[in-house]
């Protein structure tokens, strides 16, 4: 049986919220953290009390809050923070009816290494095919000179046959 959006409790939203694998952070029009769940504090390696009623760009290294708190809409981001090993993607967006902004993280870093790796094994197997494209050439143009020295050496003997049957029809 589904349940309608009426049978939804805040207790349900609350465990929804810390049991998510999104990290969830909230903050008011000054980007002042105002609530965090546990997957933002694990992929930001941030303690709780570190982060509330600070500025959000503190910890996070982007301006993203800024930019959509400025725009007064919703914005959507794709960023990487190398120093924590961390890429995320993450939407922001105004609460209705409350002062505050919500983002919602979604840690791409295995994404964005399997990218990584797959851009190299491309670059990889490209120049591993250049190499070989090379090999191939080179042993083409040894075949080349070699048939082209015994072919000489035939015309020779060839010729110096046919002088020596000449020789003994005369």
């Amino acid at each position: 049986m589904v349940q309608s959006d009426s049978m939804v409790t805040p207790a349900h939203e609350r465990a929804i919220l810390q049991q998510t694998p999104n990290g969830v952070i909230m903050v008011d029009r000054e980007t002042r953290v105002h609530y965090v769940n546990p997957a933002f504090r694990t992929m930001f390696a941030c303690p709780d009390e570190v982060l509330l009623d600070k500025p959000v760009a503190g910890f996070l290294h982007s301006d993203c809050f800024e930019r959509a708190i400025a725009t007064g809409g919703n914005l959507k981001v794709k960023e990487s923070i190398p120093e924590h090993e961390l890429s995320y993607r993450a939407e922001l967006f105004p609460i209705v009816g409350r002062d505050m902004y919500c983002g919602i993280f979604v840690d791409i870093t295995g994404e964005e290494e399997a990218k990584s790796h797959y851009r190299d094994l491309k670059a990889h197997t490209l120049n591993r095919a250049q190499e070989v494209i090379s090999r191939q050439m080179q042993t083409a143009q040894e075949i080349a000179r070699l048939l082209g020295e015994t072919t000489a050496e035939t015309k020779i003997l060839l010729v110096k046959l046919m002088s020596l049957f000449e020789e003994e029809k005369m």
